[in-house]
C-alpha cells in the first residue's frame, strides 16, 4: 500500500450523521468485480436521483469538490454491514482520509487495510471543519505524523489507533506488520527451543 504521512488535498463536507455501508455502496452494485471499480457508485443513491442524474446540491457533486481526497462528516460513519466494498468505493473515488467523530469498527479496520485513514476528531472539531468548508475553504492538510489537521489558520487534532497509525505510516498490511517483528519472533523461537526442546517437532 502507499504510505500515508501528510496529505494536502481538496476536502468535501458531508454533514450527515450515521452514513452506513449500504449508503456508501448500495448492495445491488456489489456484483461488480473489484477490477471494474466502485468509485462511480460511491453514495450513489444520495448523489443521483431516480433517473440517474446528479443531485446538484449534493456535496460531492459540487464543481469545487471534484477530485476531493478528504471527506469530513459526522458521527457513526461506516456503520452497518461489514462489506469491505464500502471502503473500495471511497478509495476508488479517490478518498484517502475520512474525518469523523466516530466510525463503525469493522469499517475503520477495513479502511486501514486499504490505506484509507479514519481520522477520529472531537465532535466540536468536526463541526468546525464542516463550517469552514461550507464557508468556502477547499483544502485541508492531514498530518499523520503529528495527528493534526490544518484548515487555513485553524488546526485541530485527531486520534487513530497506534497500530493502525504504524501500518498507515509505513504502507503495511497485517502481514507486513508481522514481518516487522520477525527478529523478535526468531529470537523467541530460539529461546523456546532451549527452554522446551521436547516441544520442537523433529526435523523431517
Amino acid at each position: 500500500m502507499q504510505p500515508f504521512r501528510r496529505l494536502t488535498a481538496i476536502a468535501c463536507p458531508l454533514p450527515l450523521t450515521g452514513v452506513d455501508t449500504d449508503q456508501l455502496i448500495p448492495a445491488r452494485f456489489m456484483k461488480r468485480t473489484r477490477a471494474e471499480g466502485y468509485g462511480d457508485v460511491l453514495l450513489h443513491d444520495l448523489r443521483f436521483d431516480a433517473a440517474g442524474a446528479p443531485v446538484p446540491d449534493f456535496p460531492l457533486n459540487h464543481p469545487q469538490r471534484q477530485g476531493a481526497a478528504i471527506l469530513v462528516t459526522r458521527r457513526n460513519f461506516g456503520t452497518g454491514s461489514s462489506r469491505e466494498a464500502a471502503v473500495y468505493a471511497l478509495a476508488d473515488h479517490g478518498i484517502r482520509c475520512v474525518v469523523a467523530p466516530s466510525f463503525g469498527d469493522i469499517f475503520a479496520a477495513n479502511a486501514v487495510n486499504n490505506g484509507l485513514l479514519p481520522a477520529r476528531a472531537e465532535e466540536a472539531d468536526a463541526e468546525a471543519l464542516l463550517a469552514l468548508l461550507a464557508g468556502g475553504l477547499t483544502d485541508l492538510t492531514v498530518d499523520l505524523d503529528t495527528c493534526r489537521i490544518q484548515a487555513g489558520e485553524h488546526a485541530v487534532s485527531f486520534a487513530v489507533d497506534p497500530v493502525w497509525r504504524t501500518k498507515l505510516l509505513n504502507g503495511w498490511d497485517d502481514i507486513d506488520l508481522t514481518l516487522h517483528h520477525l527478529p523478535d519472533i526468531d529470537a523467541f523461537v530460539a529461546r523456546d527451543r532451549v527452554a522446551r526442546p521436547w516441544a520442537t517437532p523433529p526435523a523431517a
